[in-house]
């Protein structure tokens, strides 16, 4: 019978689903006066939640990765930690931070309030981190470690499903860079305060200069998480500041970007179901693996101040070095990103810095000379351009609903880092200056995560030429499919053969 009712339902949507080009057109494409309320939209986006985000993750970077500043500048001698204990510490950040991953994001896409929830936990980290300034011993700083870790977790994962409700799929891969270009600036200007920092304030008031470090950049933070809940806006449908003609622009541009209602069916989908729907999608998998893959082949970072350390002898030079290859990084991605959306490819832009930076790597633990070892971490830091094409991956192969994605990022953002737990004791102070092991694991990951990317293409090439199918009207539909179709046509205000109308173009980015 139930087959029976979905072959009426079919021929029952046959006659109305003949609808005149002029209502396809409308259905599958914005109008013209749509598009150019589209463009004053995007203005007001860009203007506003980017700066925002980016100044938050440039935040979030410092934070985070101070710690390697701060080795510099007397950590382990004042809290009498040995290089094993200064890894466990590096490490156990990301420990607190894979816990909260998950049970974030579906909290997240349930409270609705980007805004205060964001900001608060902003606000949280920035307090960890200045109170980090106060830590005496090994224990002290493997607490503030792991409580920064867990404190800091909502937000990456939490902004990437934030920037999946603003953005459409061929707009996403440039903001993703602009927004990753935030981790970036801070391995720059980071260390370039470091140095300051170093250089002015070390023993000022009695305080050494990494206690220094810690304070002003927490209190910094702590600002910046208060203006965050003031300033950025939740959500298309509740910022004030659009039109009512805006907000359906907005809602409808993602509608026809993803062929269905970007919105949890029953308008509160359950967040266990989401999860569920997550977990049963083989690219989650896959994408976390990639992820991991990439994020370890990263680890690197953690450690530049340190590898910069080894073509100087002078501490300040070593944190100035740091810079020059990020500043570039931040340009090249930027450009890389942009072309990524012009063609509308992502696997050709991930894989391509691979073996870029497999050279750099292998050149960084084969030479002496300072220029080639400084040319080398050029090369290692094209890892960077990979993951501004990544993040826009995730957002083009994870389907709606928003609960699914939610899960989605934070599963895979929670795998990608558990690599950060692990990479640090593979550079161990018995290998200075060439960190051969670490530098071969690097190029081990990068092959792992070619093989990622080699499956994904093949995966979503199998699914748009399914998609290609389900275009067929004269093919039968699954329940599922009905009950989705249905409810994209309740969201739209349209009946259930002008949905269906909406999949036609539909594909998966590869």
């Amino acid at each position: 019978m139930a087959d029976r009712d979905f072959i009426t339902d079919q021929e029952a949507m046959g006659e109305k689903g003949h609808m005149t080009h002029e209502e396809v057109v409308h259905l599958s494409a914005l109008s013209e006066e749509e598009k150019k309320l589209e463009k004053k939209l995007r203005l007001k986006i860009d203007t506003l939640i980017m700066p925002l985000v980016i100044l938050v993750y440039l935040m979030n970077y410092i934070d985070r990765n101070n710690y390697a500043a701060a080795k510099l500048q007397g950590l382990k001698d004042d809290l009498s930690i040995d290089e094993q204990q200064y890894q466990t510490g590096l490490s156990i950040l990301f420990v607190g931070y894979i816990l909260m991953q998950v049970p974030s994001n579906l909290l997240l896409n349930y409270m609705g309030r980007p805004s205060l929830y964001l900001g608060f936990f902003v606000c949280a980290w920035g307090l960890v981190s200045a109170l980090t300034s106060q830590v005496t011993n090994y224990g002290g700083i493997v607490a503030c470690r792991f409580i920064l870790g867990f404190v800091e977790a909502p937000f990456f994962a939490g902004v990437l499903f934030y920037l999946s409700k603003w953005y459409t799929k061929k707009e996403l891969a440039l903001r993703m860079s602009i927004f990753y270009s935030g981790s970036l600036l801070s391995g720059a200007f980071g260390n370039l305060i470091a140095a300051g920092i170093l250089q002015g304030l070390a023993g000022k008031r009695g305080i050494s200069a990494w206690q220094w470090l810690y304070i002003i950049e927490g209190a910094i933070t702590c600002t910046i998480g208060l203006i965050i809940c003031l300033v950025l806006p939740d959500f298309p449908d509740t910022w004030r500041l659009l039109s009512p003609e805006l907000k359906s622009v907005a809602n409808r541009r993602l509608a026809i970007d993803a062929a269905e209602a970007d919105t949890d069916e029953g308008g509160g989908m359950s967040q266990m179901r989401g999860m569920k729907l997550a977990f049963m999608d083989v690219k989650t998998y896959v994408l976390a693996l990639a992820y991991m893959a990439i994020t370890g082949g990263s680890g690197f970072q953690n450690y530049f101040p340190t590898l910069t350390k080894t073509i100087t002898d002078n501490e300040i030079v070593a944190l100035l070095l740091v810079a020059p290859p990020y500043v570039f990084m931040v340009v090249y991605s930027l450009a890389h990103s942009l072309l990524s959306d012009r063609f509308g490819k992502r696997f050709w832009f991930f894989i391509y810095p691979i073996p870029i930076t497999i050279v750099g790597f292998i050149v960084f633990m084969t030479t002496e000379s300072f220029a080639p070892r400084y040319v080398s971490m050029f090369l290692m830091i094209f890892i960077f351009a990979q993951f501004g094409t990544f993040f826009s991956w995730i957002s083009n192969a994870i389907p709606r609903p928003p609960a699914k994605r939610a899960a989605a990022y934070a599963f895979i953002n929670s795998v990608g880092n558990s690599a950060s737990i692990w990479t640090p004791y593979t550079y161990r102070e018995g290998d200075e200056p060439y960190y051969r092991p670490a530098m071969g694991v690097n190029i081990a990951l990068q092959g792992i995560g070619f093989l990622c990317a080699l499956f994904m293409f093949f995966h979503l090439r199998h699914l748009n030429k399914r998609q290609e199918r389900l275009e067929d009207e004269d093919v039968q539909l699954t329940e599922r499919e009905m009950a989705r179709l249905q409810h994209t046509a309740d969201v739209e205000g349209i009946d259930i053969g002008a949905a269906r109308r909406l999949q036609k173009g539909f594909r998966y980015m590869i």
